[in-house]
């Protein structure tokens, strides 16, 4: 493998431009959970791309914590570990309870960072859904985003910034990578455990959905391009952490070579039956591989649409 990437000026798409309308809901992807580096696959129990089954009873859960949320009296403290706009913080704070109630159960089941799960308590995923799917945002499961894409559920999103971060460098990432940013959600979550977030979108309607997301936000070190995400992006590589929301065969060979020494990869691998894997560098021209868990996600492919 070559391990070198060159870097030249990049000129990347902004996340202030004109408001684009998205439409056509539809389903697929998201992951499912498990816990500990080294623990044994699970066999997964409720497929993520279904929001009924056990995600009812979640449902109702949320509905019944909203309801006591609502009747006392609202707290105007912003969430442990908020970088976010007041005026967003404002608007959000009748989700404050249930969003702290999905953290807590993403770190019942294992996530212990207390970075990352600051960062999901600050970032309001209600602002990242169609709004008939609002209510359901802070349950643990995937929902549609249209384009048969789907909004990742809250655990997988934390364990694999959670392992990204785990690395040789004091859990410092100065710059990462995301493919596929969907809605945006990910990359929001990343810009508060990261000091520079890359994310790649294939298809144009979503990477103008992901801006219109995020404007509110007026997050600054986020930097959307639309793109062919299994080319990656070498003008603004290395990167210390790459996170896939898609699943290919294998990792591409382009994205092994833009990961800096000490770097890590979190990639869901296979077709029918996914699982997720990391990948390391450790050195110019070597790289190691670990099986973690089994998942779920929609396929990884080339190209723009």
């Amino acid at each position: 493998m070559n391990g070198k990437s060159s870097r030249f000026p990049l000129t990347l798409s902004s996340v202030v431009e004109k408001k684009s309308k998205t439409s056509a809901i539809a389903r697929s992807h998201s992951a499912t959970s498990s816990s500990g580096l080294n623990a044994p696959v699970r066999t997964v129990v409720t497929p993520q791309t279904a929001t009924r089954n056990a995600a009812q009873d979640q449902i109702r859960q949320v509905a019944k914590e909203n309801a006591l949320h609502k009747a006392a009296p609202m707290s105007t403290k912003a969430p442990v570990g908020a970088s976010l706009p007041a005026a967003v913080r404002q608007t959000s704070l009748v989700s404050d309870g249930v969003r702290k109630a999905m953290v807590a159960r993403v770190a019942k089941q294992g996530v212990s960072d207390a970075k990352v799960l600051a960062a999901m308590e600050a970032v309001p995923r209600h602002m990242f859904m169609e709004p008939g799917l609002a209510s359901q945002a802070y349950i643990d499961a995937s929902l549609p985003i249209g384009h048969h894409q789907t909004i990742s559920q809250p655990y997988i999103v934390a364990r694999m910034i959670e392992i990204m971060r785990d690395n040789n460098k004091g859990k410092v990432l100065d710059r990462v990578l995301e493919i596929g940013t969907g809605c945006g959600y990910q990359a929001a979550v990343l810009s508060l455990v990261a000091k520079e977030v890359y994310s790649i979108e294939r298809i144009k309607p979503l990477h103008e959905l992901a801006k219109n997301n995020l404007r509110p936000l007026r997050i600054a070190n986020i930097r959307l391009h639309y793109g062919d995400g299994m080319l990656g992006l070498p003008q603004v590589a290395p990167f210390d952490g790459i996170i896939l929301a898609a699943a290919g065969l294998e990792v591409p060979q382009a994205l092994l070579e833009q990961m800096a020494i000490g770097g890590r990869l979190l990639a869901p691998v296979g077709a029918r039956q996914q699982m997720l894997q990391l990948i390391q560098r450790v050195g110019q021209y070597d790289w190691t591989s670990e099986t973690l868990e089994q998942c779920h996600f929609v396929p990884l492919r080339p190209g723009t649409v």
